[in-house]
């Protein structure tokens, strides 16, 4: 139960962390080339919390390096869902992310988990 909250936690400051970026972004580029990079640089963010506070375990490169498959079925939902609703329900670009990404959230912690921690050995 620790861990669940304690991801949701970092989750909300990086989604604040990917929030504040995608809006800087988004006065110079177009809506998915902010969302995309804003999305990459909070996920470095939250690999060293969720190591750190989440996991509790010593950030490795090699870690490091499969954090962001973790976060790919988060990508590829949060950016279909920004785009349905800015192009399909024309709603803004303004909130869409922030609401895309509750559909993923949970996904994201079991496929982060997984990534993460220690495998048992057999």
């Amino acid at each position: 139960m620790r861990q669940i909250l304690t991801f949701a936690a970092v989750g909300v400051v990086n989604t604040a962390t990917y929030y504040c970026l995608y809006l800087v972004f988004l006065t110079g580029l177009p809506y998915l080339a902010a969302h995309v990079l804003a999305f990459a640089l909070s996920m470095v963010g939250s690999f060293f919390l969720n190591a750190r506070f989440t996991y509790r375990i010593r950030p490795t490169w090699r870690k490091f390096l499969l954090f962001p498959l973790t976060n790919v079925t988060n990508l590829l939902v949060t950016t279909a869902g920004v785009y349905l609703i800015v192009d399909v329900l024309h709603a803004g670009s303004r909130f869409a992310p922030l609401l895309a990404s509750a559909v993923a959230v949970p996904v994201t912690f079991v496929v982060s988990r997984w990534v993460m921690l220690p495998k048992p050995i057999a």
